[in-house]
């Protein structure tokens, strides 16, 4: 329809005269353009898909039935009513149209009255037609907006249930790791607590390295146990930093003092020097600056040699009116390591060499787990090697000033 007020009609005609005085019948109600044979006729009914369809049977080259035809095996005008004209008196003409899919006729000549009440018969199904079309159009839509609304709430229930389930989850495995954390850490704290006392007391001379070599594997394993808790608790998301005032150059000392037996074992020389202008007092996670200190201590003390050197450093790098941020050197000239080694070094369970065959042991999450605790301090963490020439690790970290 070319109008929204006004259904559309095509007259096909090759007589501009019958073109003439059905146009002047029809065009007070309908918008009304015609055609004058057979090829434009169907050009134009794909084109403006009109509502109704006047058609002359007879009409050079291509008459009435062959277009009817044509229109009825057309995708986009296939639906629309046609209705005949003719002057022929003839019950054939009429079957024969019919069963071509014309919907009435029209004869010549012309019967205004009649010719409107045809058309208007046409129309009245088509417009009924077309309301019923998009009544069911509209309950269609109506209906798949129901089905979404089902379906979000349906999803919607889900979400929520799957959020339950989650937090429920979460909570069962921190308190899991909570009370294994306690189970394996508290029977070794004993160990070692008894070990300190009898070192204390004091030991006959030839017990003396038994009780080091067990406070040594000891110290050891809880690393280990530490170590894995905090990978695991990492993973469920459940590892915290605290945020507490501490003592900067004790928790620096403190670590320093926990690999120094180790070095000296191996009669390494151990080495530190801490910038002056770093405060004594800051605010963050000792606990973990001193585990990533002793993690990177306890690696130079294992990859370099007996009477190697270990060095620790520790700079005031940036400085603002809320942070300070450190900068943390430890260096050793043990192993080394190629570059490829280097390449995934700090990823879970890798290690720099991975063989069976390897003298220094670890299982191989020390490092990720100090990347992924300096990630978590605003810092980061960078290492230089070279093989047989020892390395160098480097790592940031950011703390607020009181």
């Amino acid at each position: 329809m070319t109008d929204n007020s006004k259904n559309v009609v095509l007259i096909v005609d090759d007589e501009t005269a019958n073109i003439m005085a059905l146009t002047s019948i029809l065009s007070p109600e309908y918008d009304v353009f015609a055609a004058k044979n057979g090829p434009d006729a169907i050009t134009l009914a794909d084109e403006h898909q009109p509502d109704i369809i006047l058609l002359d049977v007879i009409m050079p080259d291509m008459d009435g039935y062959e277009v009817i035809a044509a229109l009825k095996y057309s995708e986009t005008a296939k639906s629309i009513p046609v209705i005949f004209i003719t002057g022929l008196n003839n019950s054939e003409a009429e079957k024969k149209g019919l069963a071509l899919g014309a919907a009435d006729y029209i004869t010549k000549p012309f019967n205004p009255e009649i010719v409107k009440l045809r058309v208007q018969n046409q129309i009245k199904l088509v417009n009924h037609i077309r309301a019923l079309e998009e009544r069911d159009e509209m309950e269609r839509q109506l209906n798949l907006i129901k089905e979404l609304e089902a379906g979000l709430i349906t999803a919607k229930e889900q979400a929520e249930y799957n959020r339950s389930i989650a937090e429920h989850s979460s909570r069962a495995k921190s308190e899991f790791l909570s009370r294994m954390s306690h189970e394996m850490r508290t029977p070794m704290n004993a160990i070692m607590g008894m070990l300190q006392i009898i070192k204390v007391r004091g030991i006959p001379d030839n017990l003396k390295d038994y009780i080091n070599e067990i406070h040594t594997a000891s110290n050891h394993l809880l690393v280990m146990i530490n170590d894995v808790l905090d990978v695991t608790g990492m993973e469920y998301g459940v590892f915290k930093l605290s945020c507490e005032k501490f003592d900067v150059h004790a928790a620096f000392r403190d670590a320093l003092e926990s690999e120094e037996y180790n070095a000296s074992q191996k009669n390494q020389t151990l080495t530190s020097s801490t910038d002056p202008s770093i405060p004594q007092m800051l605010i963050g996670d000792e606990k973990r600056l001193k585990q990533i200190i002793t993690n990177l201590l306890a690696n130079a003390v294992k990859f370099t040699p007996d009477k190697g050197n270990i060095n620790f450093k520790a700079l005031k790098k940036v400085e603002t009116n809320e942070t300070i941020t450190l900068e943390i050197e430890v260096t050793d000239n043990g192993i080394g390591m190629t570059q490829d080694q280097q390449k995934n070094l700090f990823q879970l369970f890798e290690q720099a060499d991975g063989s069976n065959t390897r003298k220094h042991g670890g299982i191989g999450i020390g490092l990720a787990l100090t990347n992924r605790i300096v990630d978590m301090m605003d810092g980061e963490i960078k290492v230089e090697s070279e093989p047989d020439k020892g390395s160098k690790f480097t790592f940031t970290c950011v703390l607020s000033k009181l």
